[in-house]
Formats: C-alpha cells, structure tokens, sequence
C-alpha cells in the first residue's frame, strides 16, 4: 500500500512591474523602466525559477487611470505595462519549469479570441500556462470598449460563468490522439476526435471547433479572484486556484471553508481546488532590519499618489475632501471592486484607523495578509495559515523589483524546505503537475465512457 503524499504548500509570484508598493519605483534599487524593459521582466521569471515557484503572475489592466488630480496621476510608478499574453510567450524559451498565469477579463473580451490565445501560449511553454479569470473591476475600462459605463456587477459576473463554460468546451474541441498525422495513409486527423462546440446562449453564439490542438496538460488552469458571494460561487464552480485577498488569519479561514463547502453543489471535490491568499512580505535576517525596509518603503509615499491609489483600490472618488487625520467615514458600495472596498473598510473598523493609516496599510498589501520579520517569523505566518485551514499556498507579492522577490527566494524559501512545507525541485514539467491538480479528461470522452456504461 502506497504512502500518501505529504501535502506541501505552492507559491505564486504575483508582481507588478516596479513591485507591488505604490512608491516602489522610487526605491534605489528598484527596477523603474515599468512595461519597457523586457530584460527585467526575464530577471524576475528566473529569479522565481530559482525559488521553485509554481507560476509568474502577471495583473492587469486595459486603462489608464485619469480620475483625481494631474499631481497624482504624474507621481504613479505602474502606469504602462506589457499587455500579458504577449510577455509571456516570450519568456517562454527563457525558463524551463515555471507556470504562467495571465489576467484576461471576460468583459471586454469575446471566449473564442480567448481561448485561441492560452491554448496557443500552453502549445507554446508545454503546458506551464493558466487564465486569470476576472470581470475587470476597473470602471474606467469600459471607456476603452465602446461603453459609457461598466456594465453592472451581476451583470458582469452572470456573463463570466457563460463565458468560461464556452471556453472551457472549446478546450475540450480535440482529443489527445486526434491528430494521426499519417503521412503513408495520407490522413492527418480523425475526424471522431474532433467536437463542435455549437454553443448557443444569452451572451454567446459560437460554433467551434478551436483551431488550437490539445493542451500538454488537458487544458489550461483556470484561476479566479473573487470574495464576494457570486465571486465565491464561481470559485467553486469553475476555478482551480483561488486568488483571496484576507488581512488576517480569521477571515482567511472563513473563506477557505465557505469555497470548500460550496464545490459538492458543482459536483467537485477539494483536491480539485488550490486556495492561495495574497501574502505580502517585508523579511531581511532580523526583525528590526525587517521594520527598517518596511518603514523606508512607506516613507516614499506621497500623500496625493496615497489618497488615489485607495480610492481606485475601493472605487471611491474625492478623499482628498476629508480630513487626513479624521476617521474613514461609511461609504456606499460601488460598481467597481465591492469585495475589495468591503474589506479595507473592514480594516479600518477593526484597526480604529485614520484616513491616512489607511491609506498607508492600502500602499503595499492592499487588503493582502502583511508580514514583516525574520525568515522564521514569515514562514511562521505562512505555516498556521496552511496547517490551520486557511491556505494551499501563498501568492506571494513583492514589495519592490527585484530586491523583495531576492529576498524572499533567498530567505524564507530555505526556511519551508527546511520545515518540509515546500518542494526543492519541481514534480512535473506541466502547470498541473507541479500544483498537484488533476488532468482534466475531455467531456466528450467522458461522455462516450457513460454511453458505453449504459
């Protein structure tokens, strides 16, 4: 009888082009050249390589935000950026084990375009690719696609789930062995093991078959980021890894159960579902060393590029009419990022925070579980989370580029391998096999089993 594998955590690098932090871009080591140095963005996907980090993690978004002063919009650090899928096939030939998650929006985008470009970039790096899956909480998109306004949230989120299923059947377009290639018989493929979608519903209309072959690991990994109620509804109908935002253990642990109690009503199973929160660290080899880099980061922030990165954080506009040291008054739920603000709002609450605390907590983690200290006082944090029931891994977000990324691959990732919490070389060359997730099998085959049962 075998022995069942040790269950070990999986990590995520999830960076912005400068870092994560709002005045990344100042810090004197930090890569500044955001969305034009290709040659940064590779040192940075080797560098995760080296730490044996499942994927590279690429945000995004399809507008420049021209709300609040001229003042503030000169002062943001991340303001172009390499649109993903195009970065990532080209660090493809550049790394070896590395998964690649791009953020792709179904709002602005149509499933089959969709669906043609990661089965293309999973074709590309050997089945290391995984789609992000968001509904773009950025009201200021919809300006850029012939809208006057974002379209509503459970508008948004009702088109999502359509969205993803048409993509997922034009996933399952070929089988494995579809293609013979037979050059004596002169055929190239079966036509038995070609499906056509013929999708027909309220938000699509779209034939199929994909002309992609096959995914090297059944099909891209699908990843979604949502904490609302809808957004945890779709987690557990379609998602394999879970994006959360939780600042502190309590609430990560509530997620975590209320995902994992809804996957029976979609008919799947936990091992079929990695939950990873956003982790922020700030870790050098003692304490204060640690408090030095967080406090030297913060001290960057401008008040101006403070108050608008918050109010695009929680879809509020005009904090700059209230009083800074006054407290974080109630504020009406928005069309934008709900869960997010919620939770900020939450924060303040709990923490008794001013407006500019908030906005100083805002400036890195941004609603994301803060960690600062030593190499055993993050893996600490990073330990109760995954043993007490609130985590599979960590996104892990980078203050700034590439020092934070460094020190994290050169601190605590010996720290979890020393503890047995995380691996020390990759399990497989696909995205899947590494985070320990099932190979889809394709629904017509499963389909032609039940018949066969029958």
């Amino acid at each position: 009888m075998s022995t069942p594998a040790k269950r070990m955590m999986h990590l995520g690098a999830f960076v912005h082009e400068t870092g994560q932090h709002v005045a990344a871009w100042r810090h004197p080591d930090a890569h500044y050249h955001s969305g034009t140095s290709f040659s940064d963005m590779v040192e940075t996907a080797q560098l995760a390589e080296r730490g044996k980090f499942d994927f590279l993690f690429l945000a995004d978004t399809a507008a420049v935000n021209l709300e609040g002063s001229a003042d503030a919009r000169g002062r943001m650090g991340k303001v172009v950026k390499f649109e993903p899928m195009t970065v990532l096939s080209a660090l493809a030939p550049v790394t070896r084990h590395l998964g690649f998650v791009a953020t792709s929006t179904t709002t602005f985008n149509e499933p089959y375009t969709l669906a043609r470009q990661f089965a293309s970039l999973d074709q590309i790096n050997g089945g290391r690719s995984a789609w992000n899956l968001v509904t773009s909480n950025n009201e200021q998109d919809a300006l850029n696609y012939s809208r006057d306004e974002h379209m509503s949230h459970s508008d948004r989120y009702e088109r999502a789930v359509e969205f993803a299923e048409v993509v997922l059947g034009l996933w399952d377009s070929w089988d494995e062995d579809a293609f013979v290639r037979d050059k004596q018989s002169g055929l190239f493929y079966d036509t038995a093991k070609m499906h056509v979608l013929n999708h027909r519903g309220k938000h699509f209309q779209v034939r199929g078959p994909l002309n992609v072959a096959c995914s090297p690991q059944g099909r891209p990994v699908l990843v979604q980021a949502g904490a609302s109620g809808t957004g945890r509804d779709v987690a557990a109908r379609l998602a394999e890894v879970v994006f959360t935002a939780q600042t502190v253990f309590e609430q990560g642990k509530e997620f975590y159960s209320d995902v994992m109690a809804r996957l029976p009503r979609f008919g799947r199973s936990p091992d079929e579902v990695k939950v990873m929160p956003g982790f922020y660290p700030v870790v050098a080899p003692t304490a204060s060393e640690a408090q030095e880099k967080y406090d030297y980061l913060q001290s960057l922030i401008q008040v101006p590029v403070g108050l608008s990165v918050l109010e695009h954080t929680i879809g509020v506009h005009h904090l700059d009419k209230l009083p800074l040291d006054g407290p974080v008054p109630e504020m009406p739920d928005t069309n934008g990022p709900l869960s997010r603000q919620r939770l900020l709002l939450e924060q303040a609450r709990r923490d008794k925070l001013t407006l500019w605390e908030l906005c100083l907590a805002n400036a890195g983690p941004r609603g994301h579980v803060l960690s600062i200290g030593t190499p055993k006082q993050v893996a600490d944090e990073m330990e109760h989370w995954f043993r007490d029931g609130a985590a599979d891994g960590f996104n892990v977000m980078p203050a700034y580029q590439p020092g934070s990324l460094k020190d994290f691959v050169d601190l605590v990732i010996p720290e979890l391998q020393h503890r047995g919490l995380f691996r020390r070389e990759y399990e497989g060359m696909t995205l899947r096999e590494n985070l320990g997730l099932p190979k889809p099998i394709n629904r017509h085959h499963l389909q032609r089993l039940a018949g066969a049962a029958q």
